[in-house]
């Protein structure tokens, strides 16, 4: 426990933010998981709508910060030779 008040407010702070890093990258996985079932179901139209959620997640969480650059192309490329496997 925080002996300094200012470090006990950013304690608060550190954890409210870390709540909401960990759901949007919940909500990041759950999009790369619903394009992937459209992709199996050889579904195009759906595919293509998730595929460019999934893209716009991923390239907001690059902008925050929470995956490393690197990582988020890999991911990217990853979908997209899967959306060009039905295309």
């Amino acid at each position: 426990m925080a002996n300094i008040k200012q470090q006990a407010k950013r304690n608060l702070t550190n954890e409210k933010k870390r709540l909401q890093n960990a759901a949007f990258k919940s909500s990041i996985k759950t999009a790369i998981k619903k394009f992937e079932t459209a992709v199996q179901n050889n579904n195009l139209e759906e595919a293509k709508a998730n595929f460019n959620d999934a893209n716009k997640k991923l390239d907001k969480a690059l902008a925050k910060g929470l995956f490393h650059k690197n990582k988020v192309s890999r991911m990217k490329s990853h979908i997209s030779k899967l959306l060009n496997t039905i295309a």
